[in-house]
């Protein structure tokens, strides 16, 4: 039986099997990371070929092994994907792909995996970590599985009766797929920014929709701005809420690049929806679009489904947490979650859940 399984091998899950090597746990023997990717770069691995290096949020270190000098023309998949790969094999972690969990539940006789019963005296027993490879058996569990794989469609009146093509941030590729089309994008985040400005270079039609005026900062980014933003996105999971996006508490950076798109009219938003159409939308102000497709780039969900036998949720939707630490489940610590769902925090968050299992598992730290 295994000590620690971490589910995931993003930047969170990397930095947590690096602590727990580093502090002793020995790999394949008392530690796996299972990651569902055929591939090293975590979420990384799926962005569009046009997001380069130089055009993403900033690309974290790794603790133990800073980013490599990279092209910033290179896609930033590429470079990350060969960073985590390059990591992964220097400090000899143990991860397992492509390996997709699709339970986590207690190790008991009378646990049933079929109607998501937690029987009350389960409490001591060891997790049960069921994948499409096989299961495995473990103490603790640290979830690193982050958000990509739940990408979050919001739901519009008429949106079935929509003629064109309808795709999230999830499944883009290239701009190349909507030359002489007029797009919709949907949210008001960075990526939807970003394909705004694509769009446009390219010589697509677009129109911007968002539900509250897009908010364009000129605060710096700098350390006491990063702490306030995991403070407010932590007092919501402190209380059993479900988080905000830290880009809904962080706002958008007005950069050079940004401000050039608002003058020029691309980065300025029609408000929000009121409903969809055959041909295209009609904004809450009246006024329509006619569209032949429409890019939703709202966001995605954290992805716990593999959770849901453990019961963690609260009534109002959220999961109270104390940090990396889950209220209803001590054998259960979470990255990627509320304010370390970004790279802001991921690698702190991955060094906390390993120390704090490395506590649970009464195996001395060293400072």
């Amino acid at each position: 039986m295994l000590e620690v399984v971490v589910i995931g091998a993003g930047q969170a899950g990397l930095s947590a099997a690096y602590y727990l090597a580093r502090q002793g746990l020995r790999p394949e023997t008392d530690f796996v990371v299972l990651d569902a990717n055929r591939a090293p770069g975590g979420a990384w691995l799926h962005r569009w070929s046009s997001l380069t290096l130089g055009a993403a949020h900033a690309v974290h270190d790794l603790p133990g092994m800073k980013l490599p000098a990279a092209d910033p023309t290179e896609p930033a998949s590429a470079v990350v994907g060969r960073y985590y790969g390059t990591y992964e094999t220097t400090f000899g972690l143990p991860v397992h792909r492509p390996v997709k969990v699709l339970a986590v539940h207690p190790s008991s006789p009378s646990f049933t995996a079929d109607d998501g019963e937690v029987p009350a005296d389960t409490s001591g027993a060891p997790l049960v970590v069921k994948t499409d490879q096989g299961n495995y058996k473990t103490h603790l569990v640290i979830n690193a599985t982050g958000t990509w794989d739940k990408p979050h469609w919001p739901h519009y009146p008429g949106v079935e009766t929509f003629a064109g093509r309808q795709l999230h941030t999830h499944d883009f590729t290239s701009v190349a797929e909507f030359a002489g089309q007029r797009v919709l994008v949907v949210g008001g985040g960075t990526s939807a920014v970003q394909f705004l400005l694509q769009l446009a270079d390219a010589g697509v039609e677009t129109a911007w929709a968002t539900r509250r005026e897009p908010e364009f900062t000129t605060r710096e980014f700098d350390p006491d701005w990063g702490r306030d933003v995991e403070r407010r996105v932590n007092e919501r999971t402190a209380a059993g809420l479900p988080p905000l996006s830290v880009v809904g508490v962080t706002g958008l950076p007005l950069t050079q690049q940004y401000q050039h798109g608002i003058s020029a009219g691309t980065l300025v938003s029609r408000g929000p929806l009121r409903r969809i159409t055959k041909e295209g939308v009609v904004f809450a102000d009246g006024t329509a679009f006619a569209a032949d497709s429409i890019l939703w780039a709202t966001g995605f969900r954290p992805s716990m489904d593999h959770l849901a036998p453990l019961k963690l949720r609260e009534p109002g939707g959220g999961i109270v947490m104390d940090g990396v630490k889950v209220a209803r489940e001590p054998r259960l610590l979470m990255v990627g979650y509320g304010a370390s769902a970004s790279t802001l925090g991921a690698r702190r968050a991955g060094r906390a859940a390993a120390l704090a299992a490395l506590q649970r598992l009464n195996v001395s730290v060293d400072a």
